[in-house]
């Protein structure tokens, strides 16, 4: 999809967004950032039945006016069977060993891929919780945010003991990889470099206002627990992953 917003917008892609945080080995009843292991966020665009999780490797989102904030991640899981991704938000053990505590939900919303200029910004309006409280303020979960989103050259150099090792970085096509020229980070552009496992990508914090800056409208819902989309579409169970930091805001 692609949809002309204002002279120099283009909004590439529209679709649900999730946050999931998950605590530390030792710490199922996170009191703050410090007792949680990994931030992730799913991306599940419309019109298509693929599902993106990407986790940011501050644990939380940048600060969204600061954009001196540049946040590193990358695509950790790409399919279109849910119940593979839900199995990646799970507790058990990693692909290394590692003992996983099971995720849990902390918000859910609608979010935007814009193209404006040279820059790609990521929008997104939260729907659950109706207001963000600790979980949300301690996570950079905000209302409505706005962020700058870049993607790394996998043929680019990275800094030592930085980003992906060689056998994890995402291996484009080559019309996607030929839009680099050269350069380490360019624009999301199109959205299709995020359906790559092992895309890296720069989150930036962006002081832009996406109503009035950009012209893009989001149109949250007012969500319950009973119509969130986050259980049905990620098939996420109640019963593995505490939902008081989806509905509440409480760390659970």
């Amino acid at each position: 999809m692609s949809e002309q917003v204002r002279p120099g917008v283009e909004v590439t892609e529209r679709g649900n967004i999730y946050f999931f945080y998950r605590p530390a080995v030792g710490a199922e009843t996170p009191q703050g950032l410090v007792d949680v292991q990994r931030f992730h966020f799913v991306l599940s665009p419309e019109g298509s039945d693929v599902l993106r999780l990407l986790t940011i490797g501050k644990k939380r989102l940048p600060e969204p006016g600061d954009s001196g904030q540049r946040f590193w991640g990358f695509v950790k899981k790409v399919s279109e069977d849910p119940e593979e991704l839900a199995r990646e938000l799970e507790g058990g053990s990693d692909d290394e060993g590692r003992t996983r505590t099971p995720a849990r939900p902390a918000g859910e919303g609608v979010y935007a891929i814009a193209t404006h200029g040279n820059h790609t910004h990521l929008l997104y309006a939260l729907e659950l919780p109706e207001e963000p409280d600790e979980v949300q303020r301690e996570l950079h979960i905000v209302k409505e945010g706005a962020y700058l989103l870049s993607v790394k050259n996998p043929e680019a150099a990275s800094p030592p003991s930085a980003g992906l090792g060689e056998e994890r970085k995402a291996e484009f096509p080559p019309d996607l990889q030929e839009q680099f020229g050269g350069r380490r980070f360019i624009g999301v552009h199109p959205p299709g470099f995020l359906d790559h496992e092992g895309a890296e990508v720069l989150l930036m914090g962006s002081a832009e206002d996406p109503g009035e800056e950009l012209g893009v409208e989001l149109d949250p819902e007012n969500e319950t627990e009973a119509t969130a989309d986050l259980f049905q579409e990620l098939r996420i169970a109640r019963e593995t992953h505490p939902v008081e930091p989806l509905l509440e805001g409480r760390w659970a």
